[in-house]
């Protein structure tokens, strides 16, 4: 029996699972032709042109790209190793199942998922693209695309917007356009704006490109970002997050792109998510659900418990412990008295003068209490905005385990993430079934791996917009869920 005929590893499981299976990440690969005549569409033949000329593909075979460098220009310029080789290839039929829709649509079954929210590869790319007309342009482009070449398969998985956001202003546009106006339902935004800082864009212009900061939309922005987030709710769709660090920070290695990619989703979502949360997006929008994707949970747990710490050390009450003007000095004296030894012969006088100056205060009142914005009093307030966060896991990913540690209410909103299209899926036929080795293997309950591949994608987006699966496979299921309060 071919692999074309034969009941997969997935397709079995999904058999004897009394829930449906949803993926909050699938991918499919986009077909540069068609796509093009969209972006002709949207900007005319010169903006092809324009987009063929910037694109990342094209760029690489500029002579100052880095195929196209020794090692020591690479090591000279710090160009870092790109994603290289990052779809099946040997396995022909998975790679035309990425790229044709009705393929992806006829072997849903045999992936063993009910339905998939869809994420594009290249276009992925799109919202980092500096030229502001070539940006919006680009994703306007891949979001008429989707809304076309879609919808006819509505019932099992809809395609997610490209939103740029730059500045509030273009997100709220195309939010307006690609929801408001094309009927999609999803959206994909990158956690991080790629700016130049401006001392060194005003003062150096030519260096502008090595010193750029990340903005994260949600604390120390360069723009105010709560209209958009207030469209976000308006429009009843969850922000979900798909960027990496890739070239960022430490993740640069000339040589190495796995070294590059390894934990690059991981800080992005860390680093977004800590900015939702200390900015006071979370509360100041308490409706709104964020979704991460690709970075697993294990990252989520450590911000979390580190938040906690912190809070119980840092909140307003007990920062006074470290505030310099409540040093007794005099006290203080006693102690180095009996016990300085050496470290005060000599020099007692000047030595108390010393130690008055350790109680000189830097800090402005207004600006100590660093949870102001978040407003939370209790460790279980800081719980509480988690419960609004979603993390996509990767099914090979045994870290997912850990979100389903403890009582259920201290449990991390952790979804099952396929990432179908790419490299990290070998056989997109065993998606569903290496995620269900945990259970296999004793790492979480039945119901743990009902939250992971149906509840929690489920509660993502039909707690933003309760129709979000009205006339889907899973509708009734997703009723289901509503009349027993699980939504």
């Amino acid at each position: 029996m071919n692999a074309a005929t034969e009941i997969s590893p997935s397709e079995e499981i999904r058999s004897n699972l009394s829930h449906p299976v949803l993926d909050c990440d699938g991918h499919y690969i986009e077909v540069m032709p068609h796509y093009f005549d969209f972006v002709e569409q949207v900007g005319g033949p010169s903006m092809v042109e324009t987009f063929r000329r910037n694109r990342i593909g094209e760029t690489r075979m500029k002579p100052s790209a880095w195929h196209n460098m020794n090692r020591e220009q690479r090591q000279y310029q710090l160009r870092w190793r790109r994603p290289f080789y990052g779809f099946p290839a040997r396995n022909t039929r998975d790679r035309a199942t990425a790229m044709i829709p009705r393929m992806l649509y006829e072997r849903m079954d045999e992936i063993g998922v009910d339905f998939s929210v869809l994420y594009p590869t290249l276009g992925l790319d799109m919202m980092f693209i500096k030229d502001d007309e070539i940006r919006q342009a680009a994703c306007r482009a891949l979001n008429l695309m989707n809304a076309e070449v879609w919808k006819e398969f509505s019932d099992r998985m809809t395609p997610v917007a490209a939103i740029p956001t730059t500045t509030p202003e273009e997100g709220i546009a195309e939010l307006d356009y690609a929801i408001g106006e094309l009927g999609l339902k999803a959206i994909m935004i990158s956690g991080n704006v790629h700016r130049y800082v401006p001392h060194v864009e005003e003062e150096a212009p030519e260096w502008k490109r090595h010193a750029l900061w990340y903005d994260h939309m949600a604390m120390d922005s360069k723009y105010d970002y709560d209209p958009f987030w207030a469209k976000c709710v308006e429009h009843k769709v969850a922000p979900t997050s798909h960027a990496g660090h890739q070239g960022i920070g430490s993740n640069k290695s000339i040589s190495s792109y796995v070294y590059n990619h390894i934990g690059s989703f991981a800080e992005a979502n860390h680093a977004f998510c800590k900015a939702v949360f200390l900015g006071g997006v979370a509360k100041r929008f308490p409706d709104l659900k964020f979704g991460f994707l690709e970075g697993g949970v294990g990252w989520a747990l450590s911000l979390l418990s580190d938040t906690i710490e912190h809070w119980e050390k840092r909140n307003k009450n007990a920062i006074g412990n470290y505030d310099p003007k409540a040093l007794d000095v005099e006290k203080l004296t006693e102690y180095f008295q009996q016990y300085g030894g050496k470290a005060i012969e000599g020099r007692e006088d000047s030595f108390v003068e010393y130690l008055e100056g350790l109680k000189v205060d830097f800090e402005k009142a207004d600006e100590i209490d660093e949870f102001e914005a978040c407003g939370c009093k209790t460790k279980d307030d800081i719980r509480a905005q988690f419960e609004n966060f979603f993390f996509g896991c990767e099914a090979d990913d045994k870290i997912n385990s850990y979100a389903f540690q403890g009582p259920k209410e201290r449990h991390l909103n952790a979804m099952f993430s396929s990432d179908i299209s790419h490299w990290d899926v070998p056989d997109i036929r065993e998606c569903v079934s290496e995620a269900h080795e945990l259970v296999e293997g004793g790492h979480i309950s039945d119901e743990d791996f009902e939250d992971f591949m149906f509840v929690n994608p489920a509660r993502l987006h039909a707690g933003m917009n309760p129709d979000f699966f009205k006339g889907t496979r899973v509708e009734g299921e997703i009723e289901t869920l509503k009349a027993a309060g699980r939504l």
